[in-house]
């Protein structure tokens, strides 16, 4: 297996209702107890013609931002990449049949 000089991890987590899939070079425990740190965001570039709403939305949501502190509980996956995807909000699944752990209370519509 060959080591790349720059890792790239995609975390997918919750927040507020809506899944979140992003794109970073670190993510480590932090030193506040329960939260992950999440640091170095990418994004695709605005080189291309189609611009993917749902990817200016997750960019100027997190413009400025250094380091994001991501509770453990709401860490759905994360998984280490060879490429970049593209960053993205989905809404929740409410089909599941897994309870997270404390509840999370969901705003009614």
């Amino acid at each position: 297996m060959i080591k790349r000089e720059v890792q790239i991890y995609k975390v997918i987590f919750l927040n507020q209702g809506q899944v979140f899939e992003i794109y970073a070079k670190q993510i480590y425990q932090s030193d506040l107890w329960g939260f992950l740190e999440v640091e170095g965001f990418i994004f695709g570039e605005r080189t291309h013609l189609v611009v993917d709403p749902g990817e200016e939305k997750l960019k100027a949501q997190f413009e400025g931002v250094v380091r994001s502190f991501v509770p453990m509980h709401s860490i759905i996956r994360i998984d280490e990449v060879e490429r970049l995807g593209t960053p993205k909000i989905s809404e929740k699944c409410s089909m599941s049949n897994v309870m997270p752990f404390p509840p999370i209370p969901m705003p009614e519509k």
